[in-house]
């Protein structure tokens, strides 16, 4: 995979006790695992964990005091799981373990893709025509995202059907609330700005939340996503807030 690089691994991931846990619930793993943390925007941690003759990745909660609903790594499991039959690129889940014993916090274990994660929107190194023809695969991903029925696939409880911009706005706010640690006057202005200028309609999909170049996956050597990852901030939701924060990065300069 490119696009990611590893520091040295973090403390506390014991790697005996996950090597033992794995061998207890996955048959047939050889040789001895590599661990390698994975960076590149992830607020959960995540860990390439390569066995001789299969590759994983382990995702988990960070340790503390999270914020309510936050870092939901059972959430992030679930909907990839119900997204494998449909036509949504996403890795095949091999297990969910939502107790704190063997990592310190619940976590999952997925099949590891191989492509490459682009941080930039640019896709430095990719010519003119590979460039349009990603972008047409993430748009056409997006929209097999939205097509998908969640109560067909077991996500009808999901999220709340409606007011999804409502309860958007209220949960920034309250989160705002609990983390600020100094004023901003820009941020209490949003806050008291975006409530008046709510989109309409109640149209209702499974939303990714935070649907950008970053966490999309492209095949190793075609124009084409192979996996959409992060799916912490997944829900039922109108499927314009994903084409929105999507194309935000237009409005926005660029951090490189």
């Amino acid at each position: 995979m490119t696009g990611l690089s590893a520091p040295p691994p973090p403390p506390g991931l014991n790697e005996s006790r996950v090597d033992g846990f794995l061998r207890s619930q996955i048959p047939g793993l050889a040789g001895v695992p590599k661990f390698t943390p994975i960076v590149g925007g992830q607020s959960n941690p995540t860990y390439f964990v390569d066995y001789d003759d299969r590759s994983l990745v382990l995702r988990k909660q960070p340790r503390g005091e999270l914020l309510p609903s936050a870092h939901a790594v059972d959430r992030e499991y679930r909907v990839m799981a119900a997204l494998a039959a449909t036509g949504v690129p996403v890795p095949r889940m091999v297990l969910f373990h939502p107790e704190r014993d063997v990592v310190g916090t619940p976590f999952f274990v997925m099949e590891r893709v191989q492509g490459r994660v682009f941080g930039q929107y640019a896709l430095p190194g990719c010519g003119p025509a590979e460039r349009r023809a990603m972008y047409e695969s993430m748009a056409d991903t997006m929209a097999r995202l939205h097509r998908v029925d969640p109560t067909a696939v077991g996500l009808g409880d999901f999220g709340k059907p409606g007011n999804y911009f409502a309860r958007q706005v209220v949960r920034w706010a309250r989160q705002w609330e609990m983390s600020r640690t100094r004023p901003n006057p820009w941020l209490e202005r949003l806050i008291e700005w975006l409530p008046a200028h709510l989109p309409e309609g109640e149209e209702v999909a499974i939303c990714h939340g935070d649907f950008r170049m970053g966490n999309l996956m492209f095949h190793p050597t075609e124009p084409r996503v192979v996996a959409v990852l992060d799916w912490e901030l997944s829900t039922l939701g109108h499927p314009l807030a994903d084409v929105a924060y999507n194309a935000m990065a237009w409005r926005t300069l660029p951090t490189e």
